[in-house]
């Protein structure tokens, strides 16, 4: 029996233990999604290939070397390329090459083309962090939306309890006497009403819940909560900031206007490509090569086997005479073929573009016309980025304005309900008036919850443009 209850006990204590370490804060909520987010690793991989590309440019300038081998049959009646002799039969013949190729002067379009490729990984790598700041904000704003949907949850349920206990007191008072049957019946309604807005309320907040996991492409389901940090909010956090300031500082540190600056200086660098296509290009090459044939032979022994009249006579019309030889010949071995048929060349092209169709010039105009596009995208960015901070600036100062009001109509609506639960308790009110004043209260603290959480929100989007660290 006691290995029971501690086994029970352990179980429970694991439980617990499970779901303490299941609360999220938004940190490691950020975190987590810029681990597994999806886009995020395809952005990753596309400034991985933008580096790739630019260390490739920079390799492009070395010279190029090559090696190959030939090993060939021939059929038929041929001339052997290293003996220079005709052949009926098969002949088997061997080559090896080495050859390399290195642009000595091409008019810096190397160089600019290393310097563009550059400045293109770097715009992507600048998109990249912009993306991760992205998602780090949109984490943000889905973890607010979870702890939104929780506090108009609490805040139902609280209605609800109310109701309840409210209806337990009037069920008493109206089998004693004191108030009408029909008291019961409206707060039942009420009850009735307000269970709905509680599953009502439920709902919204699990759906809040799936929409931050499946954000951080979590495993829907995982048993996931989050921590709740206490909020408050300062009506003087505003005070320090302006427009300019914070625009000021946005402009030095949003990645997507330095992406934008790289992408100027890349279209900026291929207008100097562009340029230097027309430049005659200076190229040297060199290659090295040895061969090998079937027919190539050496001579072993030459021997005098007798004497043979040659067609030539003297003067006096006497027959001449020759030795008659006879030639030891055997194949010559691969080794020495192979070091006797090297040869070697070194040469320079020169290639000057006279006419190609205007392709050179088009695509210097068509260069031009994409810097100057690049500028316009940067301006327009820029442009783009103040009055986006203007906008939420201008909602930040609302949400607060709309947030004091909210809570000035909570206390006043808590006072109202006071009063109304007293009257009611001793039967001075009806029971719809008593709804009526349940009801403002909780319409005004619904209303509070949202404009502090708009607030809240407002002031992390500033954050984000400033830099800050988005956290509570």
């Amino acid at each position: 029996m006691k290995i029971i209850l501690y086994t029970l006990l352990f179980i429970s204590i694991s439980k617990f233990s499970i779901a303490q370490t299941n609360q999220w804060d938004l940190q490691q909520c950020v975190d987590y999604a810029q681990k597994n987010n999806i886009s995020l690793k395809q952005s990753e991989i596309a400034a991985k290939i933008n580096k790739n590309n630019a260390q490739q440019s920079e390799a492009a300038i070395l010279p190029t070397v090559n090696a190959g081998a030939q090993h060939t049959y021939n059929f038929g009646r041929t001339i052997d390329r290293y003996t220079n002799t005709f052949a009926n039969t098969q002949v088997l013949s061997q080559n090896f090459y080495v050859s390399s190729n290195v642009v000595l002067w091409s008019g810096l379009s190397q160089y600019n083309t290393i310097k563009a490729n550059q400045l293109r990984y770097l715009s992507s790598a600048e998109s990249y962090l912009q993306q991760k700041n992205d998602l780090a904000l949109n984490v943000a704003t889905a973890y607010i939306n979870v702890i939104f949907s929780d506090e108009i949850l609490q805040i139902a349920q609280a209605q609800f309890k109310i109701t309840q206990e409210q209806l337990e007191r009037t069920q008493k008072l109206a089998d004693a006497g004191t108030l009408a049957k029909s008291a019961v019946f409206d707060l039942q309604a009420q009850l009735a009403n307000e269970e709905v807005n509680v599953t009502s309320s439920d709902n919204n907040y699990q759906i809040a819940l799936l929409s931050l996991k499946q954000l951080l492409n979590l495993d829907t389901l995982n048993n996931f909560n989050i921590s709740k940090p206490n909020i408050d909010v300062l009506n003087n956090e505003l005070s320090a900031l302006t427009v300019q300031s914070i625009y000021d500082i946005a402009l030095k540190n949003q990645h997507s206007i330095k992406s934008a600056n790289y992408n100027l200086l890349a279209a900026e660098k291929n207008v100097d490509v562009a340029k230097g296509r027309v430049s005659p290009t200076l190229s040297a090459t060199g290659s090295l090569g040895t061969g090998t044939s079937a027919l190539d032979k050496r001579i072993d022994a030459v021997n005098i086997v007798g004497i043979e009249q040659a067609p030539y006579y003297t003067q006096s019309g006497e027959a001449i005479y020759t030795p008659k030889t006879e030639i030891i010949t055997s194949k010559k071995p691969f080794a020495d073929q192979f070091q006797d048929n090297v040869n070697k060349s070194i040469g320079f092209t020169l290639s000057v573009p006279i006419f190609n169709g205007l392709q050179t010039v088009t695509g210097i105009k068509n260069a031009k016309l994409s810097a100057l596009n690049a500028k316009y995208s940067q301006d327009l960015a820029e442009q783009n980025l103040y009055k986006t901070i203007a906008q939420a600036y201008a909602n930040a100062k609302a949400a607060l304005n709309k947030y004091n009001a909210n809570k000035a109509s909570v206390e006043a609506s808590e006072q109202s309900f006071f009063y109304a639960q007293q009257k009611y308790n001793v039967g001075a009110i009806s029971t719809f008036d008593y709804n009526n004043a349940k009801t403002r209260l909780q319409n005004a603290q619904s209303n509070l919850v949202q404009a502090k959480f708009d607030y809240i929100f407002k002031l992390k989007v500033l954050d984000y443009y400033q830099g800050k660290e988005l956290k509570f």
